[in-house]
């Protein structure tokens, strides 16, 4: 970039650097400081990178020194180069001091060849041997302790969307926000790759900046999966592999629990172990590879009979119709009722494992509430960066709830200790997590310990609040199917056809369940996945009675 006032000496600048570097390098021009400025913001929320800054000292409002000085904030690995007169040499030398200057060169230059290109050559070999690349991936500025940076986090992670996180106090993330014109009272803050600037995007709209897709593209399908975790990719894998016109509609992120795993051990097929991320992307990418339509962050809130079709309203008031429906809305963990959980949620108390926040862990003592498999899973992964992990069991011992391979994975895990019946009655902290106190179920007795974090499994509750009074759910809200409603003795208000419902069929014809939202259902990844497809099989068997 250059920068002078002269109209006549800012073309003539810009034309010698286009001759020599113009194959390499985009030459960026602006005729006032102010200018200059503006234009090094948009490049900053672009992510581009500036290698070298050429400013004129004599300009008013702000000579070439004050410029450099603010420039430098935007882009401190930039070489800095003063142009002066002869008169201003003394101005230069001070500049060395103000803003590190790399070099002064005085007017005129010619022949450029000489005077100007040798001196540009050795600092752009300077600055290529710093290595300051460009970052193309998404920027996303917050604070640590902020429980909705945590959960953007979160959302472009799960949804495989590469990003760069910058804290909102550390330079760079400081320098980010100056660019955009912004301060760390409105955060998260997020940068596309593209340069736009997002302040506090919801989920839809984030998605929607990111290149999700979050609208179906058609107003009727075949078969409609409302719930991406290993049950609604198992439907759509088969049902699109089988012909039907699929779309997978799913609230947050694909995956389910199960896709924040940080590792499963007895999936069929892995006998080294799978992360739920990667078992998570590879299905969906086989599922889109055999036609299937995945819509992210959009909100079921009811279902309608309307004759052969099966309405699906979204909350913002949007429908699509289809001839089958296949509920795998999954699960959700409990919430620890205990004084400054909920105050602290996000904040250092994390319900599942966040993968986003275990390079946050390193060297600090962690804690894990819960003592079935997830919560196993977890306090190995988090074994590997924490100084200590802590499992808090209410029960008397791990045998009853967790597989017996992670129970001998933790009992070899020097840092990781395992107490029973034990749980949190209360958390505390300044803003963030730092001490839980801890209740011992035996003796009654509470003890303070220092925290930096808490993840919670504490079992879970089925994601039906929407279908209350739509379909049959049990006493716990799970979703009752098949010869299990006539065996307990529900009534079938919706039901109009002349026959019984599928194994995996609900009250109202053409909806089926699979996975943990399923009464009595297994609770496993290979379970949901089977129960996945044994629903595609079902509803074919459904259309062609239709």
């Amino acid at each position: 970039m250059t920068v002078d006032d002269d109209p006549g000496v800012s073309r003539a600048v810009a034309r010698d650097l286009r001759r020599r570097y113009g194959g390499d390098y985009r030459i960026v021009r602006a005729e006032s400081a102010a200018e200059g400025l503006e234009a090094l913001r948009e490049l900053k929320l672009r992510g581009d990178q500036v290698a070298l800054l050429l400013a004129d000292y004599r300009m008013p409002q702000m000579n070439g020194i004050e410029f450099l000085e603010q420039a430098m904030d935007l882009f401190p690995a930039a070489r800095r180069i003063l142009l002066t007169a002869y008169a201003d040499t003394s101005a230069a030398i001070e500049a060395i001091n103000v803003v590190d200057l790399d070099y002064y060169l005085l007017k005129p230059w010619d022949p450029p060849e000489e005077k100007l290109y040798p001196v540009l050559d050795d600092q752009l070999a300077a600055w290529k041997t710093s290595d300051r690349r460009p970052v193309p991936a998404i920027k996303v500025v917050g604070h640590q302790w902020s429980a909705r940076c945590s959960a953007v986090r979160e959302f472009l992670g799960r949804n495989q969307v590469p990003y760069r996180w910058y804290l909102c106090d550390e330079p760079e993330g400081a320098r980010i926000l100056a660019a955009a014109g912004l301060d760390d009272r409105r955060l998260p803050v997020i940068i596309t790759a593209e340069g736009q600037l997002l302040v506090e995007p919801s989920d839809a709209d984030l998605a929607t900046r990111v290149g999700l897709a979050t609208k179906p593209a058609e107003a009727f399908y075949d078969l409609v999966v409302i719930g991406g975790g290993p049950a609604g990719l198992g439907a759509a894998v088969y049902g699109a592999s089988e012909g039907l016109h699929t779309v997978l509609v799913e609230r947050l992120a694909a995956g389910g629990q199960a896709g924040q795993s940080s590792r499963i051990e007895n999936y069929l097929g892995f006998p080294d172990g799978v992360s739920g991320s990667q078992l998570t992307e590879r299905a969906r990418r086989q599922a889109v590879k055999f036609g299937a339509e995945l819509i992210t962050a959009r909100e079921v809130v009811g279902i309608e009979v309307n004759g052969s079709a099966r309405t699906i309203r979204f909350a913002d008031g949007s429908a699509i119709d289809a001839h089958a429906v296949v509920l795998a809305t999954g699960v959700a963990y409990n919430q620890l009722n205990a004084p400054g959980v909920a105050e602290l949620t996000g904040r250092g108390v994390y319900y599942g494992s966040t993968v986003s926040e275990a390079a946050d862990c390193e060297g600090t003592d962690v804690y894990i509430v819960g003592g079935a498999n997830s919560a196993g899973q977890a306090a190995v992964y988090f074994a590997r960066r924490a100084r200590s992990v802590t499992i808090l069991v209410r029960s008397a011992s791990l045998e009853s709830s967790m597989s017996y391979y992670l129970i001998q994975q933790i009992r070899a895990l020097p840092n990781v200790t395992v107490r029973t019946g034990t749980e949190v009655s209360g958390a505390s902290g300044n803003g963030h997590l730092e001490s839980l106190t801890l209740l011992d179920n035996t003796t009654g007795e509470t003890e303070e310990v220092d925290a930096h974090a808490v993840f919670v499994f504490i079992g879970a509750s089925p994601c039906t609040e929407w279908l209350d009074g739509v379909v049959v759910r049990d006493s716990r809200g799970f979703v009752v199917a098949g010869p299990d409603l006539e065996a307990a003795g529900f009534e079938l208000p919706a039901w109009t056809v002349d026959r019984p419902p599928y194994h995996l069929e609900t009250s109202i014809p053409g909806v089926f369940v699979a996975g943990d939202v399923r009464a009595d259902s297994a609770k496993r990844v290979a379970s949901a996945v089977g129960e996945g497809a044994m629903a595609v099989m079902l509803v074919h068997r459904y259309l062609a009675k239709q």
